[in-house]
């Protein structure tokens, strides 16, 4: 009981965490934005960004890359002060990151489909 306890605290500091440090910074960036509005970029629920159609400007997908390697590494401190594993911050932070996706925005699901919000 006292592991899930405390598996289950240690998921809503990770999904806050992997926030703070993933999302504003993707947020404010126009470039992004854009991408997103326009159909091209999505989250996917293993915490990263995608390619909604799997082509995209080179300036896009270097985008996504940088920002995908920023979470990889926030996934992993995150990862080593909670004793989660990378791969559990990054899903809690994936299904927290499409929980606030907006309408209209692509999201991609546990079988790799994606759909519109």
């Amino acid at each position: 009981m006292a592991r899930i306890l405390r598996i289950a605290l240690s998921a809503l500091f990770i999904a806050g965490s992997a926030l703070t440090l993933s999302a504003p910074a993707a947020a404010a960036n126009p470039e992004l934005e854009a991408a997103k509005d326009q159909g091209v970029v999505g989250e996917r629920i293993d915490g990263y960004l995608g390619i909604v159609d799997g082509s995209a400007d080179p300036s896009v997908v270097r985008l996504v890359q940088d920002i995908n390697n920023r979470r990889r590494a926030a996934y992993g401190e995150t990862a080593e002060r909670t004793g989660a594993t990378p791969q559990q911050v990054a899903r809690v932070t994936g299904e927290t990151l499409i929980e606030k996706a907006q309408p209209g925005e692509y999201i991609m699901d546990d079988s790799g489909a994606w759909s519109q919000k």
